[in-house]
């Protein structure tokens, strides 16, 4: 039997890939424009992209579905064709990964808020979680990687979702760093948020976006005072900004993001890889850092 991603992160670090985002925008994707309808419209260019994180060393890569909830899609209008998207993301995914490497189904937040702040139940939520976690299943992911949460009642939503399949989950939060800790944006600390996952059945918990990688060394390490479960870390490289161009472009070098990589290693994190502005060539520089990573086979 073929060990899982879990049983790697046993053995030894494992590496994710980086920003999908921004491939595709390299590759054409416009401003407002659906991504997972990239999926069944330009279905070459996402696997393109997915071959060049495997290519840099990456042992899995995230399937092109992170706005792929049915509440998410209906800001497209394309609520009804969740399934169809989620299920091509992950059938993507799945035949341009090499043997012995793996597949992780995204799933991001909705973008809507939770009653009283917003007009949604918790089941709505959950429901629609529980559909695009069914799809991405069908299509031969690995595990499913709920991420860039920034409330814990909707993770624990996409977590009840998720795990109406038999796949692992694993759920990342995205923190904000403040002079009294780490909170996400509706004020979830660190410490409730781990251990309301791990409850939960979560099988590994981290952190991704928003911070730069000298800034989630730090967070790593809070988050490992917290749980025993495997950590997840995926920092950002730096801040997006604007250039006279026109193009987004991140502050954070990728010769500064790497110097930090091997804090996060230290600091607990069994499970790293890249986020907003990290391209396969963050991805490649990382698993050169990682010993016994897929660069070195």
């Amino acid at each position: 039997m073929s060990p899982t991603l879990l049983d790697l992160a046993r053995q030894r670090t494992v590496l994710l890939d980086g920003g999908l985002g921004t491939e595709l925008m390299a590759r054409g994707l416009s401003l407002g424009e659906c991504p997972e309808a990239w999926n069944v419209l330009r279905p070459g260019d996402v696997a393109a992209v997915h071959r060049a994180y495997f290519q840099a060393g990456a042992d899995a890569v995230s399937t092109n579905s992170f706005g792929g909830s049915r509440i998410k899609l209906a800001g497209h209008g394309l609520e009804a064709r969740a399934a169809e998207l989620n299920l091509a993301a992950a059938r993507l995914a799945r035949e341009t990964a090499p043997p012995g490497t793996y597949v992780a189904g995204s799933m991001g937040p909705t973008g809507k808020f939770l009653k009283p702040q917003g007009a949604f139940t918790e089941a709505e939520f959950e429901s629609a979680f529980a559909a695009q976690a069914a799809a991405l299943a069908e299509g031969g992911v690995d595990v499913l990687i709920i991420e860039t949460q920034y409330d814990l009642r909707e993770a624990l939503c996409a977590l009840r979702g998720a795990r109406l399949t038999s796949l692992p989950v694993f759920v990342t939060m995205t923190f904000n760093a403040v002079p009294r800790g780490h909170f996400t944006l509706m004020g979830d600390s660190v410490a409730r948020c781990l251990k309301e996952l791990e409850k939960a059945g979560a099988s590994a918990v981290g952190a991704n976006c928003s911070l730069d990688s000298e800034r989630m060394v730090g967070l790593v390490a809070a988050m490992r005072r917290e749980t025993s479960l495997p950590l997840i870390a995926q920092a950002n490289a730096g801040q997006p900004v604007v250039g006279e161009d026109g193009r987004v472009v991140y502050t954070q070098s990728l010769e500064d993001y790497i110097r930090f990589v091997p804090g996060l290693i230290q600091g607990g994190a069994a499970i790293v890889g890249g986020c907003c502005g990290t391209s396969p060539a963050f991805i490649k520089a990382m698993a050169e850092l990682i010993p016994g990573s897929r660069s070195e086979t």
